[in-house]
């Protein structure tokens, strides 16, 4: 190549003394860029770190500001819940039934070809004193509509249930990334001492299909993992063994902190020492609350009907008992529980609300044993008084499309639209915000974004999305990333 081909900056390259120039003047705009960057992604005042004691490290600490909700409950439905069977009311997708879609001819999504849009399976309702239309898929939810906050415009980066259950339970469509249970405990720590700050509990069915990469805490502190465990399932190897009384056993921890204490004396300022002392502390102190949480002796009758803890079908009784854990959970100052509703154990709809196929028939079963027990927990937390501080976000990774599949009776991936809604501290009741097109199909107003949902959930946590970081291979990480807004038009 003839060097009059080269660039004005390309032909200074080839003199020795002007490459290191350039080079030295390019790595110096480089970590200019960076800096501005930084000031442009953090605020001039900088990232928000939390200054964690390791040998208390869910020690309450305090928000940024003033927040609405003091503990959070994110019910995530896997397998992509159907949003224009259920929450999304569209009168012209029952209008144009069977007919194609305008303008989608020959639509090709996650598992094929679409054929004509099909109307809910179920009939919508006006409900309570908003009216909300929401459909007798789910009646007993449909109920507490005055008590919601409707997002029917959420978007999803991905249509693959993997990459999309990362990115609603972590921010991220890549594994690799903590949980938003992980970033609130981190920020926040516990109100209790007695039990984790962050607890997972998994369908009775079984995990959903990323299982635990939902409450990972990655390259936080491995404090701010959440503990799974259900109703049924109680965290493993806690009871004493049969052999040692206990007294022998409250003696043997009396003498383990003693010698714990004197080697923490000898090594000051080792955190790891500190985290690991601080974690078999917790781990004792579970032997008893977490038995005993999970002991609903105490709870009346009535309370025990209206969860479904007692219905024939074992999947609804078992969700039922999650449920009521859940809430006894949250009034002992957990500060995040997420509870799960479908499991991928079982395959493709069986067990979740992945509904290709068949969605008639799968969402039939599926129904009841998310309906009662779910509504009861929201009816339980508001008559407690417990709504009031806690907010509560019902989710799934994506929406389904308004047709069927061509040669099938279900409805495929839809990540340009579908609803999510949130209900207690802090946000409006009976309203709905943004709105898909008329068929449901793509979010067309006030479009909304997973970054927008997790900002709104910190913010009203009392904690500044774009500020709370934690420094990771050389980059400030946020669970919003570098985007989201709070979305102030559904607070109070």
């Amino acid at each position: 190549m003839n060097s009059n081909d080269l660039s004005h900056a390309g032909r200074h390259l080839l003199s020795r003394r002007h490459f290191l120039q350039w080079a030295g003047t390019g790595l110096g705009g480089i970590a200019l860029t960076s800096l501005l960057s930084e000031q442009r992604l953090l605020g001039s005042e900088g990232p928000l770190r939390p200054v964690i004691d390791p040998s208390h490290p869910y020690a309450p600490r305090a928000p940024h500001f003033e927040p609405k909700a003091k503990r959070v409950l994110m019910v995530f439905c896997s397998g992509a819940l159907s949003h224009v069977d259920t929450f999304d009311y569209k009168p012209e997708l029952i209008k144009r039934h069977d007919t194609p879609m305008p303008g989608a001819n020959n639509l090709i999504t996650f598992q094929g070809e679409q054929g004509n849009l099909v109307k809910p399976l179920w009939e919508f309702k006006p409900r309570g004193q908003s009216g909300k239309m929401v459909s007798e898929l789910l009646p007993n939810l449909a109920e507490m509509a005055d008590e919601m906050c409707f997002i029917h415009s959420m978007t999803a980066k991905s249509n693959t249930h993997g990459p999309a259950e990362n990115q609603m339970s972590t921010g991220y469509i890549l594994d690799g990334f903590p949980s938003a249970g992980a970033w609130a405990t981190y920020a926040l720590g516990s109100e209790n001492q007695n039990f984790p700050a962050f607890v997972a509990i998994p369908d009775p069915r079984g995990v959903p299909q990323i299982g635990p990469r939902h409450w990972n805490s990655s390259f936080l502190p491995a404090a701010f993992q959440g503990t799974a465990f259900n109703a049924d399932k109680p965290i493993p190897n806690l009871a004493r063994p049969n052999a040692i009384s206990e007294g022998m056993d409250l003696s043997a921890r009396d003498f383990l902190k003693k010698l714990n204490d004197r080697h923490l004396e000898k090594n000051p300022g080792d955190s790891e020492l500190a985290a690991r002392i601080s974690a078999y502390e917790m781990a004792a102190k579970m032997q008893i609350s977490a038995t005993a949480i999970s002991d609903f002796k105490g709870e009346s009758p009535a309370t025990i009907e209206s969860y479904g803890i007692n219905d024939t079908n074992p999947f609804k009784a078992g969700f039922g008992r999650n449920c009521l854990l859940a809430r006894r959970l949250l009034e002992n100052g957990v500060r995040f529980v997420q509870l799960f509703n479908g499991s991928y154990a079982m395959g493709e709809g069986v067990g979740n609300w992945d509904g290709h196929k068949k969605i008639a028939d799968q969402y039939s079963k599926h129904a009841p044993i998310l309906d009662q027990p779910c509504a009861a927990l929201l009816k339980d937390l508001k008559q407690r008084g417990l709504l009031k501080d806690t907010l509560v976000v019902f989710v799934t990774e994506f929406g389904r499309m308004p047709t069927f599949q061509k040669g099938a009776n279900g409805r495929d991936h839809n990540p340009k639209g579908f609803t999510v809604w949130m209900a207690g501290a802090g946000v409006k009741r009976g309203f709905s915000y943004g709105a898909t097109d008329d068929f449901g199909y793509q979010a067309v107003e006030d479009v909304t974004t997973i970054y927008d949902l997790h900002a709104t959930m910190l913010h009203l946590l009392g904690l500044n999305h774009e500020r709370l970081s934690f420094y990771n291979n050389g980059i400030e990480r946020r669970l919003t990333d570098v985007h989201g807004h709070v979305i102030n038009k559904i607070l109070t």
